[in-house]
């Protein structure tokens, strides 16, 4: 890199960052802050333990932001005062040291950025992910199982918590559905990029003519939603099965009727919970998911009225895959919204999604 790049470089992440800390309204954000401290100051903050942990969240989510864009701009100043010693004596590692540092702010520009671009509502909440294999058998139970995996590795080296609410096991390998809360900040946000029909290109292990086979499987991906959110739910519109509870693989079986089925009789969404050993839990977790389904139903209706509107012509289908994995003939990931492609499909299916998830948000901020 040239001294003169090396200028462009650093007058380019000074804009950025001014654009960035413009966009932010910080003044507007250490007032909120000064008026949470402020709440949490109160003799009776603790009363409501639901509103408090959400006065907290959101402080913790204010300090997040403001320290990094300090932490920002201070590596940026330090840079352009190295620069200048560059001008002035000519230092090979300092030199190196520099180019090196340059990127390393590029890098978290990139991902400030990106944590900036959530912020439609919800965005910032738990998500509720649900794996339905298509048709295909094992194959395409097998293919689910393997999705689980990676997400769950997504997740964990992303610093999310996971909960299975659901498991049901395939006859012979994979699983029939599952239904995971990824637990953490922006994990809705991050996650809604995944949604769609995801698809694998194989040799299938349990074909013993060795053929390849092309399998499919939906993930559906929904927010947490708090208990003030605006969703009726009318108890004698509820019908609520209980029966035993049986884990993966047999694990954790239960001699009791703890596993809660419930069914939505006016839009026929059936949920199941099983991952408590309380029948009390698993009905409470339940009713969360089926709050969070109604959710996207209302906003699936929402966006189905505003197609129409504009006449758009959207359609939903097992032909319509977001993503395509290919393990042969060749080795490769390719998302089809945003034409993102990756060579390492082991990498992938270790949980590095990352590239697919930011191209998906910033296309959608074009």
């Amino acid at each position: 890199m040239e001294l003169n790049e090396m200028r462009q470089e650093l007058g380019t992440t000074a804009k950025r960052l001014a654009d960035i800390r413009g966009s932010l309204d910080l003044d507007a954000k250490q007032e909120r802050l000064k008026q949470l401290e402020e709440q949490m100051a109160a003799p009776d903050f603790w009363n409501d333990q639901h509103a408090a942990q959400k006065v907290i969240d959101e402080m913790k989510h204010l300090k997040e932001q403001i320290e990094k864009m300090v932490e920002l701009e201070e590596k940026q100043e330090e840079l352009q005062m190295i620069l200048e010693l560059l001008i002035e004596e000519d230092d090979p590692a300092l030199w190196e040291e520099q180019i090196n540092e340059i990127h390393i702010l590029k890098k978290m520009i990139d991902s400030f950025e990106l944590n900036m671009m959530l912020n439609e509502p919800y965005d910032k909440n738990n998500a509720i992910i649900e794996l339905h294999p298509g048709a295909g058998g094992t194959e395409s139970q097998d293919w689910a199982s393997m999705l689980l995996r990676m997400y769950t590795r997504w997740a964990e080296k992303s610093g999310y918590k996971v909960e299975t609410l659901d498991y049901l096991p395939g006859e012979e390998a994979g699983l029939k559905s599952v239904t995971l809360l990824i637990k953490g900040l922006n994990a809705y946000g991050y996650l809604k990029a995944e949604k769609g029909v995801h698809r694998l290109v194989r040799i299938s292990p349990f074909d013993a003519s060795g053929r390849r086979h092309t399998s499919f499987v939906s993930l559906n991906v929904m927010p947490e939603v708090d208990n003030d959110v605006d969703i009726e739910i009318k108890p004698d519109e509820l019908k609520i099965d209980t029966y035993r509870s049986s884990g993966a693989g047999g694990q954790h079986v239960n001699t009791t009727d703890s596993a809660v089925r419930i069914t939505h009789l006016p839009t026929n969404i059936v949920v199941t919970c099983q991952s408590e050993r309380s029948q009390i839990k698993n009905r409470e977790r339940a009713m969360k998911i089926l709050k969070a389904r109604l959710y996207e139903r209302k906003l699936e209706e929402q966006q189905k009225e505003l197609n129409a509107l504009k006449g758009e012509q959207t359609e939903i289908g097992w032909g319509n895959q977001i993503r395509s994995y290919v393990f042969h003939p060749y080795s490769m990931v390719k998302d089809h919204r945003t034409q993102v492609e990756v060579g390492n499909v082991q990498a992938v299916m270790d949980g590095e999604i990352g590239s697919f998830i930011e191209a998906f948000l910033r296309s959608r901020m074009k």
